[in-house]
């Protein structure tokens, strides 16, 4: 493991910053290849998230990497060439920090970490590593938000507050659930951590959240459901959404931590599925997966839309039934 120590008294994340320019510059680190992790800097470095983030967020402003939702942070385009070593700035005046700090506000603390989220994963962020990236002193945030348990909620409410409904709502029940499903669905993709917050039994309760549930429930009310089965009916299409969303943010977690990508992953488990295959023990699944000619492809979106459909043509005989007793 290399180590962000020495007798220079350079801080650690110029170290960092230095060694990963020089990666860049080599062409270790191509245009558009994916640079360390924090996490990976942590480790390899050993040092903290903070630091890791600091590191990450100084190259990002001289230009170097760029950071690209659910692959990371990447080498910018052009990047500069590695410039002649030098003694680090000196630490912001006293004024500097103070100006930066005036500028702070609780919407720029979401922003910046939903940013955060959305490139290295919920995991990945800390109000230490927020600080950092917006370059003001670790315990600035604190001022607006509490802790990484509240900012996360104001995350998710700004995140489901992206997109809303228009004002003359599709009379047609089916058209509405599709609009508000495809909707949700279209935030978790864009937004893969979501899926990590709440869950049916303890559900997550933000303002912006709770209007998709409105449109939801909007469409349903009115055709003769008891509550019960209304409120049902709501919560599955829901799970439908949330549930694949999930493995949206599990595979972008898989390849941070592994550094493969689905395939490459699926080809290195090559042997083991072969031996399932020839075991015996799995007719039906060998016959099956033997009668893919190019492998299968699992395509999220193609099954979000698969399930949907499913779902909808189901409900509508109980809908049509309850609505004609009503």
């Amino acid at each position: 493991m290399t180590r962000a120590t020495g007798a220079t008294g350079e801080p650690p994340y110029l170290r960092i910053v230095a060694e990963i320019r020089r990666r860049i510059a080599d062409g270790e680190l191509a245009p558009g290849d994916r640079v360390p992790s924090t996490r990976q800097i942590a480790g390899e470095w050993g040092v903290a998230l903070a630091t890791a983030t600091k590191a990450l967020t100084t190259l990002r402003l001289g230009g170097l990497v760029e950071a690209r939702p659910r692959i990371g942070t990447v080498v910018a385009g052009t990047a500069p060439a590695a410039p002649a070593r030098r003694r680090p700035s000196p630490a912001p005046e006293p004024e500097q920090e103070q100006e930066q700090e005036q500028e702070l506000s609780l919407d720029r603390i979401v922003r910046t970490a939903t940013e955060i989220a959305d490139a290295e994963g919920l995991s990945a962020l800390s109000m230490r590593g927020v600080a950092a990236r917006l370059g003001v002193a670790a315990m600035s945030t604190y001022r607006y938000v509490p802790s990484k348990e509240d900012l996360v909620l104001h995350m998710a409410d700004a995140a489901f507050g992206e997109e809303s409904y228009p004002a003359d709502a599709p009379e047609d029940w089916r058209t509405r659930i599709e609009l508000g499903t495809r909707t949700l669905w279209s935030l978790y993709r864009k937004h893969p951590w979501l899926a990590q917050l709440g869950s049916l039994t303890r559900p997550l309760l933000v303002p912006n959240l709770m209007v998709h549930g409105e449109w939801m429930l909007g469409a349903l009310d009115g055709h003769g459901l008891d509550p019960t089965t209304l409120f049902d009916i709501h919560v599955l299409l829901y799970s439908h959404v949330q549930g694949l969303a999930g493995h949206l943010e599990m595979e972008a977690h898989a390849e941070a931590s592994t550094g493969q990508s689905e395939d490459q992953w699926m080809d290195s488990r090559a042997p083991a599925l072969q031996g399932l295959v020839e075991s015996g023990r799995f007719p039906t699944f060998a016959k099956v997966v033997g009668s893919f000619t190019d492998g299968y492809d699992l395509n999220l979106d193609a099954l979000f839309e698969f399930g949907l459909k499913a779902l909808l043509d189901g409900l509508t005989p109980l809908i049509a039934k309850q609505k004609a007793v009503a």
